[in-house]
């Protein structure tokens, strides 16, 4: 049975399945933490990213090369973007977004600065059936573990689980109105930084992905502060969540 890989860039995204492990056996792979082990029978590896696209790109990568997974699970916490969703909500994504990458429109000096008037980009990623990197917008999780995810979703009593599309950039947005901008703009419900990357990684590798997050924060309350105790809760759901792939599997 190949291993599931389960990213997420603190120590507080992570302690919940180190705790339900057994087995568990530490790697340092480059500078990336590993832990492998046993959940249920079933065999996890846990790597800590650390915050950002890089890190997390580059960690999927090794772990390609080293663990060859048979699906890999992007999960933490996230800002929201959707006005609708609450600190606990989780956001099951159906599809990723890079909001970093974009164009600007053709200005003059002394035009001024219109952080609206943007075309969306896209990054690369490897696309088998036209074999060569393509630029796309958007990258989909995998179907089947987005329904075992909503499926799932019952067992979860802190908040709601809705499907949705997960904003990823390097930068923190705290504007009310950039914030409903991004949400309008890109479909995003939330935003953090890691999981577009890790998508294009696993589509150029060929594996399932998905991406789950957990709203711990949201500026159209006024809250600009994590709630970390967001966590924990996320990472049960999880776990919940790859048993009930698990046994349709």
């Amino acid at each position: 049975m190949q291993p599931i890989l389960i990213q997420g860039a603190m120590k507080v995204e992570m302690g919940t399945y180190l705790d339900h492990m057994e087995k568990k056996e530490e790697l340092l792979i480059g500078q990336w933490p590993f832990v492998c082990g046993v959940f249920q029978g079933i065999p996890l590896i846990i790597c800590q990213t650390e915050w950002g696209m890089a890190n997390a790109a580059a960690c999927t990568a090794l772990a390609m090369e080293r663990f060859h997974p048979g699906a890999v699970i992007s999960q933490g916490t996230a800002g929201g973007h959707d006005p609708e969703l609450d600190v606990f909500d989780i956001v099951v994504a159906e599809r990723t977004v890079n909001e970093s990458a974009w164009q600007t429109r053709y200005a003059a000096s002394g035009e001024g600065v219109d952080y609206r008037a943007l075309k969306k980009l896209g990054v690369f990623a490897y696309d088998h059936q036209q074999q060569k990197f393509t630029q796309e917008v958007y990258h989909a999780c995998d179907s089947g573990w987005v329904q075992a995810a909503m499926d799932t979703q019952a067992v979860y009593r802190r908040g709601r689980v809705v499907r949705g599309t997960v904003g990823t950039c390097d930068s923190w947005n705290c504007e009310a109105d950039r914030v409903l901008f991004l949400h309008e703009f890109y479909g995003s419900s939330c935003e953090e930084m890691e999981s577009d990357a890790v998508a294009q990684i696993c589509q150029t590798y060929a594996v399932p992905f998905l991406s789950i997050r957990v709203i711990s924060n949201t500026v159209f309350d006024g809250d600009t502060d994590w709630d970390l105790s967001v966590g924990p809760a996320l990472q049960t759901y999880v776990l919940a969540v790859i048993a009930a792939h698990q046994a349709k599997s």
